[in-house]
């Protein structure tokens, strides 16, 4: 069994971990944290500087292991509490390429390191009160951003914007929990007669109700974060050689696609990921449409008609040299109206579409996807049915684990407003008040178990 396989997040041991792949690159970075660290690296570093470093300061000198110097290095020493995870740690950048990194790395084990469990840095920073858990989160979604738009989201929740709402909108609740069970714990003749508590109603309403608005504005923020996180789906579809291949080439700016003038050249559906106004986009080149003998092709037009139902946004090629066809019109018939579908009018430098066309409630892009022609025209067609961007809200839920959070504290809050209404006893609803504080105090952390911890920073990376 290794050594990562006994360990688990919560011990104080010294870890290390490639913050970088090692490879082909000029160096590799490998994050060290934890009891005696500085110590420890100290015993396999030339010179002895390490030892008395302060923090803060970078050391130039060699790994060295049995008396032979293994790598020149420099090694970032950050001492506690001032470090990324709260403990002394240290960043060693060796020279890039896989047998450089990993000597360092077995060095650094024979001196008493051990694996680092994934995300562990981070779930360290956690537990030393360097990150709520929605920043710890936001360094995930930092790693894995795939547009600007998602960096500049990621590092909004990294620098604390979401954890500043939630703890707002918590404090509020918290105000309004206050109340009521102050006077659960009052007898009726303590009590004003003219107070709210005395009539049965809410003390401070108005304030659950302004916290009730600005969660529910959080919980629809997701829809958009999660678009920017996964991407739109868009499936490039159409009769055998109407262009699919070509278009998904161009629109890639590469040839990932092969193109050719056999149809039924594309047998199975390829993707890959676009920007498009800051969005990003999973473009998917699939087999043409066509009922067909063959046994291969006839599976890869089964999977691009299951992949036309999951698309959030359909392209449809039609090929311009065989005009529009009754093919075509079925095709239509089956996506216009239940999705977005934006219709294509390809090869348009050999031939133009109809005056009228054929379908009055068609009217399609002219591209050419060999010449580039109409891709500007194809680029807004396809902007205009993607989300529109919000900067106007600093605060946005990056996590699904997040939006069931906020969504359980609405309910519980919803459901306390309504018997406020019905003007319900106070000691029924004042469990539900606590049921959306602590809900919103798990979103951050302040409410937490070991196992949903575990389970979180199990999905990060090794090396964060």
């Amino acid at each position: 069994m290794s050594d990562s396989a006994k360990s688990h997040y919560g011990d104080e041991s010294p870890i290390a971990a490639f913050a970088t792949t090692p490879g082909n690159s000029a160096l590799t970075l490998i994050r060290c944290s934890g009891k005696d660290s500085i110590e420890l690296v100290s015993s396999v570093f030339s010179p002895e500087k390490i030892k008395d470093a302060a923090g803060n300061t970078v050391i130039h000198g060699w790994i060295i292991a049995d008396n032979n110097k293994i790598d020149e290095v420099l090694a970032s020493v950050f001492r506690s509490p001032k470090s990324y995870t709260g403990e002394n740690s240290l960043d060693i950048c060796c020279h890039g390429g896989a047998a450089a990194g990993i000597a360092v790395m077995t060095a650094l084990k024979n001196a008493g390191f051990r694996d680092a469990l994934p995300g562990e840095f981070t779930f360290r920073a956690f537990m030393n009160g360097k990150l709520d858990l929605t920043r710890s989160e936001s360094v995930m979604e930092l790693v894995s951003a795939k547009t600007e738009i998602g960096r500049r989201h990621a590092v909004s929740r990294l620098m604390g914007s979401l954890e500043k709402e939630i703890g707002e909108i918590k404090q509020r609740l918290v105000q309004v929990l206050a109340a009521a069970e102050i006077y659960l714990d009052y007898s009726e003749d303590e009590i004003s007669a003219d107070s709210d508590e005395a009539a049965g109603r809410l003390p401070n309403k108005e304030i659950a109700v302004e916290a009730l608005k600005r969660l529910k504005k959080l919980s629809a923020s997701w829809q958009l974060e999660r678009i920017y996180q996964e991407g739109v789906k868009l499936v490039i579809a159409g009769r055998p050689n109407a262009g699919k291949s070509s278009l998904f080439n161009s629109l890639l700016k590469e040839d990932r696609s092969i193109v050719n003038e056999l149809p039924g050249t594309t047998r199975d559906w390829i993707e890959a990921f676009v920007s498009i106004n800051g969005i990003p986009v999973r473009l998917v080149d699939t087999a043409g449409l066509r009922e067909t003998s063959d046994s291969v092709e006839k599976i890869g037009v089964e999977r691009s008609r299951k992949l036309l139902q999951e698309a959030d946004v359909v392209v449809y090629l039609i090929d311009g040299t065989q005009g529009f066809t009754k093919e075509d019109s079925a095709e239509c018939e089956i996506w216009n109206g239940k999705k977005p579908v934006i219709f294509l009018w390809n090869k348009c430098d050999l031939a133009l579409p109809p005056k009228p066309f054929p379908k009055a409630d068609i009217h399609p892009v002219c591209v050419s996807a060999k010449t580039g022609v109409g891709l500007e025209e194809l680029f807004s067609a396809i902007g205009s049915n993607l989300p529109k961007h919000d900067e106007s809200s600093a605060a946005a839920l990056g996590t699904e684990r997040q939006k069931k959070l906020v969504d359980t504290a609405c309910f519980a809050l919803e459901e306390a407003l309504v018997m406020a209404e019905r003007e319900e006893p106070l000691d029924l609803i004042a469990p539900l008040l606590r049921e959306a504080v602590n809900s919103l105090g798990e979103m951050t952390g302040e409410i937490s178990t070991a196992d949903i911890l575990e389970e979180m920073f199990s999905r990060f990376c090794v090396g964060k």
